[in-house]
């Protein structure tokens, strides 16, 4: 097969290749939209669970990848030295709602090489790509004035996880969890999986050795 060399295949090939992991759809599109028409980068792919994002690299690596934490079948903190250690080139910007010293932390311990939060600017978003595919850390502003206080502080729970971590305390089922909080099975599987991001936790038990530590319950 000959090469492409129209100036389409030309330009793509000088843009930074882009790889957007996130379990809502919604926010993958205005990635994807935003990336595609900054003139610096472009999407190869997208995924929207850690079970997609290992699909999605068995293809083309891209330079870039922009890695959520929350997902319905694990979180990106875990996830990320496992790319990092089968897939070295790959460079992992997480981009996530999580602001807390303690998650920031964990993320960047775990191999990350930027973080920024889903309510930063675009620019600085653009600026995290550029940042970190040419080997260099990256930090939006907050997260960097967070690192610079270092003040950890009580971890921060909402009114609604605190209330979830009480019932789980409390030796309440999933059912009776689902009852009492008059939520569906999706939203309180949610908010326990903030929790263990949180909490730095991998199960029921662990979970509430911790939160009792940090005299959560």
């Amino acid at each position: 097969m000959e090469p492409n060399n129209s100036p389409f295949s030309t330009l793509h090939s000088q843009l930074i290749h882009v790889a957007v992991v996130d379990d809502h759809k919604i926010i993958a599109d205005g990635l994807e939209r935003l990336i595609n028409e900054s003139g610096i980068a472009c999407v190869i792919g997208r995924a929207y669970s850690v079970a997609g994002c290992w699909e999605l690299l068995k293809g083309e690596q891209p330079e870039v990848l922009l890695l959520d934490i929350s997902m319905p079948d694990g979180n990106g903190i875990d996830l990320c030295p496992k790319i990092k250690k089968r897939y070295p080139q790959v460079k992992v910007l997480m981009v996530t709602s999580y602001g807390e010293l303690a998650t920031i932390t964990r993320t960047l311990d775990a191999g990350a090489d930027g973080y920024i939060l889903k309510n930063s600017e675009p620019e600085e978003l653009l600026e995290g790509i550029r940042t970190v595919v040419s080997g260099k850390r990256f930090l939006c502003e907050e997260v960097h004035a967070t690192l610079k206080n270092n003040e950890s502080g009580p971890i921060e729970l909402t009114r609604r996880e605190m209330e979830l971590l009480q019932l789980i305390a409390d030796g309440y089922t999933l059912p009776e969890q689902i009852n009492k909080m008059c939520l569906g099975y999706h939203t309180i599987r949610s908010y326990r999986q903030k929790l263990n991001i949180k909490l730095d936790a991998h199960n029921t038990v662990q979970l509430l050795q911790n939160a009792k530590a940090l005299k959560l319950v």
